[in-house]
């Protein structure tokens, strides 16, 4: 009896170890899979990025038992967490137009409680953009901040919190001028402006979502995605909108932005939240959004700012006219 138990043993320990290492970082991707809008599934499916990386190491663990079908296993598993990250690490890019002028755009969550002022000015400076859209700036840098956007003469900035009971202010810069356009009252922290670039106008939105349940109140970031919607149904000009959304592009707020504003996301990977652990560790929260118009040439991380998000650059260009329009 005892020898075959210890036979049973040596046979299921291995695949009890497999399942161990592998198992949890399906939960996330199979959040993510079922397109399942529930709260529960879907902050789940926030961490696809992190489930990823730890199939990865699951998956070398599991090497090391030198056991083919549990390796099949592993792969498989890592597959699977892999086709997870790939809507929101390798959205669609588009065609660009040959020869069209190439703006650089920096947007970031500067924390409403961050008053490195002189962190935020030499990322700023690194990244050496065009267009900047900063959202929870705090009152130090603020106050600071024509010191930090000395070579953006033309700035529209959000005097106060927007809307009321909103964490810091929102700025938007630019190298070319800027025409502010009125927002509506709702629940949703923005401010609006177009942008007269060698692109032509470029309707900018600096935007910031509240966090999603369990963390408030679980309708939140669906009243503002349908606010953020509302305010861009009659713009005509090119889009782009930038912020922190709270949300990966491919979980349920970012399918509802994608159907409701027709807006595509920049590649979010590696992540932006939180800077305490490599962005390549993070989730990808903090977004661009572009209209059929334009063209996400490129996607990085900026340097650190003092904030607990990484700023996102992109290199921006025209897309290249359809046939037919």
């Amino acid at each position: 009896m005892l020898a075959r138990l210890k036979a049973v043993f040596l046979v299921l320990w291995p695949w009890a170890v497999c399942l161990i290492l592998c198992g949890p970082w399906l939960i996330p991707a199979a959040a993510h899979i079922s397109g399942n809008g529930h709260r529960w599934v879907d902050i789940l499916a926030q961490f696809t990025g992190p489930a990823l990386v730890g199939s990865v190491i699951a998956s070398l663990l599991v090497m090391a038992l030198k056991r083919p079908p549990l390796m099949i296993v592993a792969f498989g598993a890592l597959l699977i967490c892999a086709g997870a990250v790939v809507p929101q690490a390798s959205p669609p890019r588009g065609v660009p137009e040959r020869g069209a002028p190439v703006l650089t755009v920096y947007s970031a969550n500067l924390n409403a409680e961050n008053g490195d002022v002189e962190a935020v000015a030499a990322s700023i400076r690194a990244a050496q953009p065009d267009l900047i859209l900063l959202i929870e700036v705090s009152p130090a840098v603020f106050a600071a901040r024509q010191h930090i956007l000395a070579d953006y003469p033309h700035q529209h900035a959000s005097e106060i919190l927007v809307p009321k009971g909103s964490r810091g202010s929102v700025i938007l810069a630019s190298r070319y001028p800027l025409t502010p356009v009125p927002g509506r009252p709702d629940q949703l922290s923005a401010l609006q402006a177009v942008a007269d670039t060698p692109l032509g106008p470029v309707h900018l939105v600096g935007v910031h979502l509240t966090r999603p349940w369990p963390f408030q109140y679980q309708w939140g970031q669906i009243i503002q995605s349908m606010s953020l919607a509302e305010r861009l149904e009659d713009v005509t000009d090119p889009i782009l909108v930038a912020g922190d959304f709270n949300a990966v592009s491919s979980a349920r707020i970012g399918r509802q932005i994608k159907a409701e504003t027709g807006l595509t996301p920049a590649p979010a990977w590696p992540g932006t939240w939180p800077t305490e652990l490599p962005s390549w560790l993070g989730i990808g929260i903090d977004h661009q959004w572009r209209s059929d118009e334009l063209v996400f040439l490129s996607r990085r991380i900026g340097k650190r700012t003092g904030s607990d998000h990484y700023p996102v650059v992109t290199r921006v260009t025209r897309a290249r006219p359809q046939r037919g329009r």
